[in-house]
């Protein structure tokens, strides 16, 4: 994190980072141009950091989805949050509904949430199981989708379009430590029970009559897994916009690590998670100067590849 910090237009070493870190928390008083302190304090700290919750909480919701639904291909987006926020910052940001109360990025957390009920009530209605919620999930994500591009060629004009369509891109600009700290505590809380519930995660990979078997209340334990993945998605995409394949494929690289047993494979996506998103974000931000590439095409560009070595993998061990 530190050496993605150094990256960018204006130079920043990592002994004015380690001066700003220590004279921030109170330990030494090592004096720092105002320039840099803020150039590491103010804009690049918590854009790495913010960083690196999202890739962590993205990891992490992918590999709880993977075994839940019994789906290698599961991600956060498919139960329709990633479609559901992005309405949600459309009618804020095009339409200008509640935009002076919830702004932007509550609006996108109000419209993941209120997807991700619709396909919860779609997937109960239709009889429930993990065959429901994925098909729920992909009718969910197309809704929400026309929804995003009806009201963007209806009432957008050029500048709203451009804007609204860099968001939905994935972009880390103008985060603040305010978001640091929604980001952190989120993903700090949901890893934690995720992590609690490693040996439920263990049984749901082998189905759900092996999960009841061993004495798994499924229906219980797949709705919270599922509100927490929800929320955490929420929560970063409001924030973070939207960031594809990070739920997809890191789950795979992890276990390629580490193995199946969530115990290990939590732990592990999660840092990997991490460190993958700071430096697709540091690489993007520093690759078409002086305009950042959004975080979410950076994703794209390496986790595809990624994810056709592992296919081609995992055809080779079949």
């Amino acid at each position: 994190m530190a050496g993605a910090i150094t990256l960018g237009p204006a130079e920043v070493s990592l002994v004015n980072i380690r001066d700003v870190l220590l004279n921030h928390l109170g330990l030494t008083d090592v004096p720092v141009r105002a320039v840099k302190e803020a150039i590491v304090w103010e804009e690049r700290l918590p854009r790495a950091l913010t960083a690196a919750a999202c890739g962590a909480g993205l990891g992490l919701c992918g590999a709880v989805l993977q075994a839940l639904l019994h789906n290698p291909l599961a991600d956060p987006f498919l139960l329709g949050i990633s479609s559901g926020a992005s309405t949600g910052a459309v009618v804020i940001g095009v339409l200008g509904l509640g935009g002076s109360v919830l702004g932007l990025s509550g609006g996108a957390f109000v419209g993941a949430l209120v997807a991700f009920g619709l396909v919860l009530l779609l997937a109960g209605l239709s009889g429930g199981g993990t065959d429901r919620v994925i098909l729920a999930g992909v009718a969910g994500t197309q809704f929400f989708a026309a929804l995003t591009s009806f009201a963007i060629f209806a009432f957008a004009d050029a500048d709203e379009t451009r804007g609204v369509m860099f968001w939905l891109l994935g972009s880390l600009e103008g985060v603040r430590w305010d978001d640091v700290l929604l980001c952190g505590v989120v993903v700090l809380v949901g890893g934690a029970w995720a992590l609690r519930q490693s040996h439920a995660l263990d049984a749901f990979a082998f189905g759900d009559d092996v999960a009841d078997s061993l004495g798994i209340p499924v229906r219980r334990t797949r709705l919270v897994l599922l509100g927490v993945t929800a929320l955490i998605t929420a929560t970063l995409v409001s924030i973070a916009g939207s960031i594809g394949f990070v739920g997809l494929v890191l789950p795979h690289a992890a276990r390629f690590l580490v193995g199946p047993r969530h115990a290990r494979l939590l732990p592990a996506t999660v840092l990997i998670g991490a460190v993958f998103m700071v430096w697709v974000d540091a690489v993007s931000r520093v690759a078409f100067q002086p305009t950042p590439l959004p975080v979410g095409v950076g994703t794209a560009l390496v986790g595809v590849p990624a994810f056709v070595l592992i296919l081609l993998r995992r055809r080779r061990v079949a």
